[in-house]
């Protein structure tokens, strides 16, 4: 009797460990390469690449073999962009509406993020690159999900602070390159200066494609994070990429990119994973407006820092062969925050109930079975102030801001721009279509409406944070 009891036992161990090692083999392992402030227009699959003097072939090839998004939708600046990727809700609500400097920011701990849930359902999480969510104690990425982080803390702009005009060292920032694991406090690697960011994008691709390296030996889903600091000012290429477009700095720093995520994707087919993958390009935001260093948002107007759509539509390709259709495009409306409840979706992770979720499911679009966005639109913060509401083709704007240098000024009347008729948002043509004004208002009281039964997070909010009621 006690051999045929330790007959089925063995039986069922043995059933119980097939069955979870085919579980961890169905899982999709994520390569996500986010991009910064790479405008809609630089692409060559976007109406850029050798017409802007540098040619895109890894990432034209990318969206050849997948989905290619021409509404994918951002928020208008770094941080709220991040922050909506990362919890699936409008940076309004967690208290991350804005890039700040010397105070106390980033995502509170009770937000639950993206790694996070990946982590509980098993993935092994890790982060290459650029956070901007915090860069105190308890706020870095490995307090936040991630199991390891190779990295910048915040922005680019950092790396020129050491060879600015009368820089103090003694009083001045000194920002560096740091790692962590999860829940240790981050070293700090390197001093980043401009030497540094020439060199840490070439850092984070090494550092990335070792990371996947050990997840597939392990046998262990992976969601590999890898927000690369091209093309953020200052627009510098590895010195191996000086001058190889003969088109300038920033040219030579778009050839870069292209080549680093040719790395990233070649490495997968190496790894022998590309089927098993969901490979995601994007970027958080529109261009850059500062002159030596400018983009263009190509079709659009506007770069980031304002309401318009060129601020707004970024590029966003994904590729999962056999899953996704290769060779597609979709003009339907996605937003930053959709891409959680999508991954849930297709990961099979609960989303938090506790709390107001802002994104939606978009399966319908990435696997074209219905073709159909979830959404019709979104309201467009920009700090803590809307300035717009995106609905349909249409775009209203309460607060009119025109760059990123300007004065924003409150309209007295709405603006109404329809972006089939006037992509560059020109023609005001409020008296011809009034009709979309009661529509539109409707929806920004509905909105307005979330954030009295679930009070905003505010700026500067420290752990721990529980909300009230």
């Amino acid at each position: 009797m006690n051999n045929i009891k330790i007959f089925i036992f063995s039986c069922c161990t043995c059933l119980f460990l097939f069955i979870g090692s085919a579980f961890a083999k169905t899982q999709p392992n994520v390569l996500m390469i986010m991009v910064d402030n790479l405008g809609y227009g630089e692409l060559g699959v976007y109406g850029g690449g050798s017409l802007r003097g540098a040619p895109t072939p890894n990432i034209d090839t990318l969206a050849a073999q997948g989905l290619r998004l021409t509404n994918f939708n951002v928020e208008p600046q770094c941080t709220p962009s991040r922050s909506a990727l990362m919890t699936g809700r409008h940076p309004i609500r967690s208290g991350t509406t804005k890039v700040v400097w010397g105070m106390l920011y980033g995502l509170t701990q009770w937000e639950q993020t993206l790694p996070e849930l990946l982590s509980e359902k098993g993935y092994s999480t890790g982060m290459f690159g650029k956070w901007h969510l915090g860069d105190t104690d308890g706020r870095f990425p490995t307090n936040q999900g991630f199991d390891e982080w190779y990295g910048i803390a915040n922005t680019t702009d950092e790396s020129q602070y050491s060879s600015q005009y009368k820089y103090d060292g003694k009083v001045g920032l000194k920002p560096v390159v740091q790692e962590a694991k999860r829940n240790k406090t981050p070293t700090d690697i390197a001093p980043y200066d401009l030497d540094m960011r020439r060199q840490i994008d070439t850092d984070l691709t090494a550092k990335a494609i070792d990371f996947m390296t050990r997840q597939v030996k392990a046998d262990k889903p992976f969601f590999a994070y890898v927000p690369l600091t091209q093309v953020h000012l200052p627009t510098l290429p590895h010195p191996d990429f000086i001058g190889v477009t003969g088109n300038g700095d920033f040219a030579d720093s778009v050839v870069e990119m292209d080549h680093h995520v040719g790395e990233m994707v070649a490495a997968l087919e190496k790894l022998g994973v590309t089927d098993n993958t969901i490979v995601i390009f994007a970027s958080d935001n529109g261009p850059e407006e500062v002159a030596a260093y400018h983009g263009t948002s190509g079709y659009w107007r506007g770069h980031y820092f304002t309401a318009l759509e060129g601020s707004l539509r970024a590029p966003f390709i994904v590729r999962w062969p056999n899953k996704i259709k290769s060779g597609t495009v979709s003009n339907e409306i996605i937003h930053m925050t959709d891409l959680l409840p999508t991954f849930a979706k297709i990961m099979d992770f609960e989303l938090p109930d506790d709390r107001i979720i802002d994104g939606v499911v978009q399966t319908g679009v990435l696997f074209n079975e219905n073709g159909k966005s979830a959404r019709e639109g979104f309201p467009v913060y920009n700090g803590d102030e809307m300035y717009a509401y995106k609905w349909r083709d249409w775009k209203i704007h309460f607060i009119e801001l025109n760059s990123m240098f300007g004065t924003p000024k409150k309209l007295n009347v709405p603006h109404i721009y329809n972006l089939t008729k006037d992509p560059k948002e020109s023609y005001n043509i409020a008296p011809d279509s009034t009709w979309v004004l009661p529509v539109v208002m409707k929806k920004v009281i509905e909105f307005n409406k979330t954030l009295v039964k679930e009070p905003p997070i505010k700026l500067g909010t420290p752990d721990p944070y529980k909300p009230k009621g």
